[in-house]
């Protein structure tokens, strides 16, 4: 699954399924633009990747900021030529029980979730239909396909993901483009560090594979999805979650 040639790009790249998604891009040959808030991480991030030969360039940027995206993907453009594959990954979380959610959380997570994706979507899109070649990959959650508590936010924002997914998958087809989503059940990252460890042993009891997701266990789907193998493949939401959500 050789990704040689290519150009990808990756949003919320510092750290966790991000980073993954990166250095799996990479490892398959792709030229990564590494987009995220934090520039110090980025630039830890792409002296890593050219440490083992690959290539890559740090564009620091702020998802939430609309002239950012756009400004940032003419810069990509203008570096390298264009963009063939892109991973809407950002994503934060503001939880609280919907009676007692504030606007200012449900407005945040929605538009660096979903808003976001469709921005950056809407500026590579133009490149990717003159080429006639290309590779959108949304990462949305399990809890976009079945709800969370205190999560009423950050469910809607992974659920419209998928919508957004098919629709742009329609759109595009024709023009030898895919759109696909990745939906992650309980992965290792920072922000699930963060719960109480009853919280994580009783996550684990709903898993069917018995244990906890890896970040590299996303990205390898998603450098899959960005292949030519994966070129008959588009409109889908791949689960990887261990089984929690099976049907």
């Amino acid at each position: 699954m050789s990704l040689s040639g290519r150009v990808a790009l990756v949003t919320g790249a510092s750290q966790g399924i991000g980073k993954a998604c990166v250095l799996k891009l990479a490892e398959r040959g792709a030229t990564v633009a590494v987009v995220a808030r934090n520039e110090e991480k980025l630039k830890e991030l792409v002296s890593h990747i050219s440490g083992t030969g690959g290539k890559s360039a740090a564009f620091p940027m702020d998802v939430a900021d609309e002239e950012q995206i756009k400004n940032t993907c003419k810069t990509v453009i203008a570096e390298f030529g264009k963009i063939d594959i892109l991973v809407n990954n950002a994503g934060i979380t503001r939880d609280q029980l919907v009676m007692r959610m504030k606007r200012a959380d449900w407005d945040a997570v929605i538009n660096t979730n979903l808003t976001s994706a469709y921005l950056c979507t809407q500026q590579v899109i133009s490149a990717m239909l003159r080429q006639r070649w290309g590779r959108i990959i949304n990462i949305t959650s399990i809890f976009g396909q079945i709800g969370q508590t205190g999560q009423a936010n950050y469910a809607s924002s992974k659920a419209g993901l998928i919508g957004l997914t098919m629709a742009i998958a329609r759109e595009v087809a024709s023009r030898n483009i895919t759109c696909n989503a990745v939906a992650p059940g309980f992965i290792e990252t920072a922000m699930t560090a963060a719960l109480p460890e009853n919280l994580k042993q009783e996550a684990v009891k709903l898993i069917p594979l018995g244990r906890v997701g890896a970040p590299e266990d996303v990205a390898n789907v998603v450098a899959f999805l960005a292949s030519d193998e994966a070129s008959y493949i588009t409109g889908h939401v791949l689960n990887v979650n261990g089984g929690m959500l099976m049907g």
